[in-house]
């Protein structure tokens, strides 16, 4: 394992990684506030500022164990999730969807950016091997976010989202499975399951999508 390398990674990816987790939660906060709920307002969750988002064993111990015991190959976090009272929202079971999809959407956006910065540093001649690698690590961490967060089963955003659009008797089947849907998920993610049906197709996509949305930017900077 060459330790410098690893510290390096670390380094290209901190930036990234801590945008895509600020926005997504303060994304979530933002629209429960929208529809009604003012929880994450007060407890001043809807915020730009990392620190509130930060969760220390889930976004800063779990990634960097896991990154340096498995060299990379297996990385997995979280951040303090933005408390959202359903209940309060004026229609709680349609928009429950739009609150848990502004997450992902977040990311999604953010991927964008990150791509666009990506050609903009290189349409312009910029060779430095930091900023260009932390633009590609943009786009990969966020769309790694958009994808693993749309996994339709609760506690995870997708999870949320289906459950605003069953009917009520299947979505009240679904959500039970909630407080047992993380061990569930980790479970899915180890036996390779979540990367072979789910991550790897919708990144695919993603990308795909990006480079489409890109192209007239990487034509007019040739």
């Amino acid at each position: 394992m060459d330790i410098s390398n690893l510290i390096q990674t670390v380094l290209i990816y901190a930036l990234p990684v801590l945008f895509a987790i600020t926005v997504h939660e303060a994304a979530h906060g933002y629209a429960a506030r929208h529809f009604g709920d003012n929880t994450a307002f007060m407890m001043g969750r809807i915020t730009l500022n990392p620190i509130k988002h930060i969760d220390p064993i889930g976004t800063i111990l779990m990634p960097l164990v896991l990154y340096f015991a498995t060299s990379g190959a297996f990385l997995f976090g979280y951040a303090k999730p933005v408390p959202v009272n359903f209940g309060n929202l004026r229609n709680p079971k349609q928009h429950m969807i739009w609150v848990a999809l502004a997450g992902p959407a977040s990311n999604f956006f953010q991927a964008i950016f990150w791509a666009v910065l990506l050609v903009v540093l290189l349409g312009a001649g910029v060779d430095e091997r930091f900023f260009i690698e932390m633009a590609r690590a943009g786009v990969l961490v966020n769309l790694v976010m958009w994808a693993f967060n749309l996994f339709p089963l609760p506690p995870l955003d997708g999870g949320r989202i289906l459950v605003g659009l069953l009917p009520w008797k299947a979505a009240h089947m679904v959500s039970r499975i909630e407080p047992f849907g993380f061990f569930i998920v980790m479970g899915l993610v180890v036996a390779g399951v979540v990367g072979t049906i789910w991550l790897r197709p919708l990144m695919s996509l993603g990308y795909g999508a990006i480079n489409l949305l890109i192209t007239p930017l990487v034509a007019v900077l040739r």
